[in-house]
């Protein structure tokens, strides 16, 4: 999961570890990156905010997918869901969650995108 926002981040993090979810964090980008590279084992979902300093959200999720290509991506925004499209941000159709989000409506989009068949 990526997220600058650090109470963000910390609370979701708290949210999908309850659920029983292994998470890697990062408050950046870059950070994750390297994380992705050096963890082992399998990766089986990107959650990342759509807007980040430095890279944003598609970007990053375009450069773990050339190392890790079964990786499935959840895009957070605070941004209408048609903002982001308008914006040329995110493709029409991208799995969004829109922020502020609930526990169970996380639950449920993380659970719908790790159940989903790759596409």
């Amino acid at each position: 999961m990526v997220e600058d926002n650090e109470p963000l981040r910390e609370l979701a993090r708290e949210m999908l570890e309850g659920l029983g979810y292994a998470v890697l964090d990062s408050g950046h980008p870059l950070e994750a990156i390297r994380a992705a590279e050096q963890h082992e084992g399998p990766i089986a979902l990107l959650i990342t905010d759509v807007v980040m300093p430095e890279v944003t959200g598609p970007a990053l999720a375009k450069t773990l997918k050339a190392v890790r290509p079964e990786i499935k991506v959840l895009y957070m925004s605070g941004y209408a869901d048609d903002t982001c499209v308008e914006q040329g941000q995110l493709e029409a159709g991208c799995p969004l969650l829109g922020k502020p989000f609930t526990r169970d409506a996380f639950a449920k989009r993380v659970r719908e995108l790790l159940d989903s068949p790759m596409s």
